[in-house]
């Protein structure tokens, strides 16, 4: 059974950054693509960015580009999201996900082609 913890949020003033972790079990890790995703109140979950791990390869969304970073330690079986020059519209629960086959696709927005999901972890960022 695949299971994934998030960690790190928190509060921070808009500028700031934090990195969450999302430590993953029950899995060969570089087998899958993974993903981060947000969700703030009132408003439909949203890709931050999806990474292919066997190979590396990433996708980030407009709004996040030259800001956040996902990485992975595969020893640790730990996949993470630097962000940078956090905004206030930042504010939301993160998420990180497995997804549906090996690779970060075309689909990699669509929270539907994940499928193991975290409980989240509670970003605010104040203005």
């Amino acid at each position: 059974q695949v299971q994934v913890v998030e960690s790190g949020g928190g509060l921070v003033q808009a500028g700031g950054s934090l990195r969450l972790s999302c430590t993953a079990s029950g899995l060969t890790f570089d087998d899958y693509a993974m993903g981060w995703f947000r969700q703030a109140p009132g408003k439909e979950r949203e890709v931050v960015s999806c990474m292919t791990l066997r190979i590396g390869s990433a996708y980030y969304a407009d709004s996040v580009k030259g800001r956040f970073t996902i990485s992975t330690d595969n020893a640790k079986n730990t996949l993470y999201l630097q962000m940078n020059i956090l905004k206030p519209e930042g504010t939301a629960m993160y998420f990180c996900a497995t997804r549906v086959g090996r690779y970060c696709d075309d689909d990699y927005f669509e929270a539907a082609k994940y499928n193991s999901w975290g409980q989240g972890t509670q970003v605010t960022v104040s203005s």
